[in-house]
């Protein structure tokens, strides 16, 4: 007996914060699920102020789609939370059970769950956890979104300290793998990512045991596309998009699916990935396409880059860290950004002209040679940090860092082969080679416009 009220029947699941019971409420006469609450993985006594938040967030939502939330109980040492009993499965054993589900059945349970999030996020709660096993499946059809004990109200604050988790690494958007804060928008890349595990029987990403290769994936990968969705590919593609921005909304994603496969036509939802007219800055947007040569050029070895592998070192680093602060394959709900700058070293003016006879940081032709070759070397291994040596003046005409990470991903890697710099103008026009995953090479020559000194450019045109 639990409070003197709650008889635990039977464990009917297991999850990473324990096990839920099928219990009866016997003041009320009716069945309930009760979950152990508090008690953090590998902790030894209840995290109380998680316990709270869980039941205060939960109970905010009074939604068809959201499993209600009844108590939050003390018995002696232990917190309880007293839930809606929901009779049915989770999507993940769903899949698990019968595979991937028709285009169909996986959009009426995804539309279910989107409609919980839109109420959800009209609310100010990002749920941080969406997933199949946090979606539960009746007999009837009927959807049911729970496990709201990581998510945060955006007004909230509260346990950036203590939380544990910000999701399941499968289904974390790329932002959030990467150490930055969930938002909405990152619920709507898990939700993609459920449909996609819905469709195609498993998840867009294989984690196992390899947690710091899959954040690296979903970091740095295009996301997978799944052959044969029919009408559901736009929304995959709108969902799991790289760019926050350009995400639809949950109640977009509810209404698309409410519509059906004509949705596409009947519906004048945004694309999930717009194009717009954009300048053709070469460190920004995709140049002109043009076909690979027939057979790659034969070229010398590239000329041996300083920083390429620092910035290696660093962008793996990062991901560490990232891991570090993995609660059981997840990520601590921390609030505060990932550092996405590099430190950039400082170079002394070995030649060309110093500016005064004092020790004041110079403009040279090697030092802006070695700033083009480091950024180089930085973008096609860490675009986030390469995006800060941008003036924020540059980064606001070149569009979004979207459209400048998308080129990037095409280059594999990018070496100046010639360059010639005008220290008075800060200008340095530079002949540059890409290598692309597929192995072809395209070459192209980039005059940029630098503000700054030796050790401490920032790119601030291109012409």
């Amino acid at each position: 007996m639990i409070a003197g009220r709650y008889v635990l029947d039977r464990e009917i699941g297991r999850g990473g914060m324990g096990a839920v019971w099928l219990g009866t409420d016997e003041v009320l006469g009716r069945q309930v699920a009760l979950k152990r609450v508090g008690m953090g993985p590998g902790g030894a006594t209840p995290d109380l102020e998680r316990a709270e938040r869980e039941a205060r967030l939960a109970a905010r939502l009074n939604h068809p789609h959201v499993v209600a939330i009844y108590d939050l109980v003390e018995d002696g040492d232990e917190r309880w939370l007293v839930m809606e009993y929901v009779a049915g499965v989770t999507l993940a054993a769903l899949v698990r059970s019968e595979g991937p589900l028709p285009n169909e059945r996986a959009a009426a349970i995804v539309r279910q769950a989107a409609d919980a999030l839109a109420a959800a996020h009209a609310a100010g709660i990002v749920h941080r956890d969406v997933k199949p096993s946090n979606i539960l499946v009746g007999p009837d059809g009927q959807v049911k979104l729970s496990d709201f004990g990581i998510a945060r109200a955006q007004a909230d604050a509260s346990l950036t300290q203590t939380g544990l988790v910000t999701g399941s690494p499968a289904y974390l958007a790329p932002e959030v793998a990467s150490g930055q804060q969930a938002t909405a928008a990152s619920d709507m890349w898990s939700l993609g990512a459920t449909l996609y595990h819905s469709l195609a029987g498993q998840a867009p990403y294989e984690v196992g045991d390899n947690v710091l290769g899959a954040l690296y994936r979903i970091v740095h990968e295009e996301p997978p596309r799944l052959a044969g969705a029919g009408w559901l590919d736009p929304l995959l593609r709108a969902t799991m998009a790289t760019d926050p921005h350009q995400r639809w909304t949950s109640a977009q994603v509810r209404d698309y699916l409410a519509t059906g496969p004509s949705a596409a036509a009947a519906l004048p939802v945004p694309a999930a990935a717009p194009v717009a007219e954009t300048p053709t800055l070469r460190t920004l947007t995709i140049p002109p396409a043009a076909p690979p040569p027939a057979a790659p050029p034969v070229t010398p070895p590239p000329r041996e880059r300083r920083g390429r592998g620092a910035v290696a070192i660093l962008a793996v680093a990062a991901i560490v860290v990232a891991v570090a602060l993995v609660a059981w394959l997840a990520l601590r709900g921390d609030d505060t950004p990932a550092e996405t700058g590099t430190d950039k070293p400082t170079r002394s003016a070995s030649s060309g002209p110093a500016t005064s006879g004092t020790s004041q940081a110079a403009v040279t032709e090697d030092g802006m040679e070695n700033f083009v070759e480091d950024y180089l070397a930085t973008v096609t291994t860490d675009p986030h940090a390469a995006w800060q040596q941008l003036t924020p003046d540059f980064q606001a005409q070149s569009g979004n860092f979207g459209q400048y990470q998308k080129f990037w991903r095409t280059i594999s890697t990018a070496d100046m082969t010639s360059a010639q710099a005008d220290p008075e103008s800060k200008q340095i026009t530079y002949t540059v080679e890409y290598q692309h995953p597929d192995g072809s090479k395209t070459s192209d020559e980039v005059t940029l416009t630098l503000e700054g000194t030796d050790g401490d450019y920032l790119i601030a045109a291109e012409d």
